[in-house]
């Protein structure tokens, strides 16, 4: 294909390629059709009669549907398919080049109609493969069957192997493996010609990651290995509704099929700013007393919140609240000496609880409403809300990449929150500050951005609802004594928009350097802002420069203008961090993989960056990368000889 095609519009729940044209079923109150690279071909035709389709199929000039009750549909220009479809319900279409077939909803039986080559198989089945005068079948105790033209049959090798799902394309078929998920392909001259098949043993995802499996199956054994939050269910025949149900969405609610970056589960921003009049104090109000009044008639809100977030506990359990008195013994009435950490809304000290328990501990400070005149009710204020929404984000959320919090004290004049202590500074102090620094290998940094990586995809996919930082960046990632790295500081967190949509913030906010200039200019918040963000720290990782730092005339630089165009003229090595030995070849793969990966995470619209799900994804393979030249060196062979 000579161009790119960018999709942008609704989600959609199943996407499925033919030889020559893609379609897609749309989300939404009906499932629509919609298709792409096939200029004849007119989908109104079909959304006009609300098919509400539950999956599809593309053959050759055909697409095939099967209605929520069962009833298969085919629309087109191919005369041997469209209009020869059974007449009785089905539970699954799969579509060949000039052929299609269906498995009957009653008893499991096939059903194929237009030029399909070959003898039928008279079985029950669960999934369809279907190629160019070629079909396969998987049997319901996960064996395979295939016919076709010239006699094509399974292997002989295979006829024995139980598979999970089985796909095709043409000539070649394809299936992942139940019991390692390595990938078996089968039906091509190109293959082995002593076995007629071949094997790819690296792990295949056999379906998509999804937060929630649907009524009518259950999680895949074995799906962590692909999916560090949500399941892979097992492709299981789905349950068709009856026709006297109503037209309501149950499959749209937990259809089997999952888009990554699109499917996203709606939310609204939760939490209040308060009252009008207080948003609309600065620059107006000039008498200390109307604003010390406005502070005042906010504590109600603000009482109310904490309220709320106390009631729902942390991360399945019960938010502790400590004790005053506990805190300033821990730290010495908040000496300097238990001081680890400044930032604009407060200080962080360390603590050793009485229970022995290590933390930190996250003071806010605070100004006495006599005080609050004008801009310093604002900031009162500001600070009030970073506490709340510190508190409602780390209370709803559990993962292993995100600080832990642990609870709070709060009255009139203190705000502290209470998490988890990290021993292990933050990655800004591993790559500006520190003198010897345990992130000395290419595989150590990668691996703590892929903890990071999952811990921001967590926010955007699985927390409900989603969550945006809006504060990446390298001093807001902690790591713990095993090295493992944690997302922290919530203080600017917004709760996401609905689906991909943006959200209209009344004033940006974020970290210079970091902020995506996108949400800067045009102050609408997406996930993409967080994914910009999240690009500037894998520049600092690679290159070893500050996000804002001074070149060697003293002049302030950006570390996206300096080091992108280096990245994409295949320079990377040019700028790479000199504290860092040089990298072996299959480290210097991986380095250029992430560093192309940050330079498409700054793009300057968001429309074009990553999401964190392929962010993810693309930082596994780049350590997979760097772990190959770990067990290819010579003293690993010899230690296992």
């Amino acid at each position: 294909m000579s161009r790119k095609f960018i999709y942008r519009g609704p989600a959609v729940k199943q996407l499925v390629a033919g030889n020559s044209h893609v379609c897609g079923l749309v989300d939404g109150s009906t499932s629509r059709v919609e298709c792409w690279q096939w200029h004849r071909f007119d989908s109104s035709t079909m959304n006009r009669h609300s098919y509400d389709f539950s999956s599809i199929a593309v053959g050759e000039n055909f697409v095939c549907g099967v209605s929520k009750i069962g009833k298969v549909t085919c629309f087109g220009s191919n005369g041997k398919v469209v209009g020869k479809e059974p007449s009785w319900n089905c539970s699954a279409v799969s579509a060949g080049f000039n052929h299609a077939c269906a498995i009957s909803l009653e008893n499991g039986s096939l059903h194929c109609w237009g030029d399909m080559k070959g003898e039928k198989p008279q079985e029950k089945f669960t999934s369809l493969a279907l190629g160019e005068n070629r079909s396969c079948a998987l049997r319901t105790n996960g064996t395979v069957v295939c016919w076709g033209e010239n006699n094509f049959s399974l292997p002989v090798a295979l006829q024995d192997t139980y598979f999970v799902t089985i796909e095709a394309k043409r000539s070649v078929f394809c299936g992942v493996l139940s019991s390692n998920f390595s990938l078996y392909c089968w039906g091509n001259p190109i293959f082995d010609a002593s076995n007629n098949f071949m094997v790819f043993e690296s792990d295949v995802k056999p379906g998509p990651c999804t937060r929630k499996c649907p009524s009518w199956s259950n999680a895949l054994p074995g799906y962590g290995r692909f999916c560090k939050q949500g399941y892979v269910c097992q492709p299981q025949l789905p349950e068709i509704e009856k026709a006297s149900s109503s037209s309501g969405s149950k499959w749209s609610k937990k259809g089997g099929f999952s888009c990554s970056g699109f499917c996203k589960i709606r939310g609204s921003r939760i939490h209040d700013s308060g009252p009008l009049e207080v948003t609309q104090l600065q620059g107006h109000h000039s008498n200390q007393g109307t604003a010390a009044a406005a502070v005042v008639a906010g504590q109600p809100v603000l009482e109310k919140r904490l309220s709320h977030v106390v009631s729902m506990g942390a991360n399945g359990a019960s938010l502790e609240e400590f004790s005053l008195e506990e805190l300033l013994e821990a730290t010495s009435n908040f000496s300097e000496e238990h001081k680890i950490g400044t930032g604009s809304y407060g200080s962080v000290y360390y603590a050793r609880l009485t229970d022995g328990r290590q933390v930190a501990i996250k003071r806010a400070e605070t100004s006495a409403s006599s005080s609050c005149v004008g801009g310093h009710a604002r900031r009162q204020e500001d600070k009030d809300n970073a506490f709340v929404n510190e508190l409602e984000s780390l209370s709803r959320l559990n993962h292993k990449n995100l600080v832990r919090l642990l609870g709070f004290f709060e009255d009139t004049k203190e705000r502290i929150l209470v998490y988890e202590y990290m021993n292990n500074a933050t990655l800004h102090d591993h790559l500006h500050n520190l003198p010897h620094s345990p992130l000395v290998s290419w595989a150590a940094r990668i691996n703590v951005a892929l903890d990071a990586a999952r811990g921001v995809e967590y926010l955007h996919m699985y927390a409900v609802p989603p969550v945006i930082h809006r504060d990446i960046k390298s001093s807001n990632i902690l790591l713990d004594d095993t090295l493992r790295a944690k997302v922290s500081d919530f203080g600017l967190s917004l709760m996401g928009p609905e689906d991909d949509q943006s959200y209209l913030s009344l004033r940006a906010a974020g970290t210079f350097g970091y902020m995506d200039p996108e949400y800067y200019r045009l102050q609408q918040l997406t996930t993409k802002s967080d994914v910009y963000s999240f690009g500037v720290v894998l520049l600092e990782l690679l290159s070893g420069y500050n996000a804002i730092h001074k070149n060697e005339n003293g002049v302030p630089r950006n570390v996206v203008d300096f080091v992108v165009p280096y990245i994409v003229n295949d320079e990377i090595h040019r700028i790479l961090d000199p504290k860092m030995p040089d990298p072996n070849p299959f480290e210097i793969e991986a380095v250029a993989y992430v560093g192309y990966l940050a330079a498409d995470c700054v793009r300057l619209e968001g429309r074009d960056r990553p999401s964190m799900t392929d962010i993810v994804s693309s930082l596994e393979r780049a350590l997979n990368f760097c772990l190959a030249s770990v067990s290819r060196s010579p003293s690993t062979t010899q230690s296992s000889t």
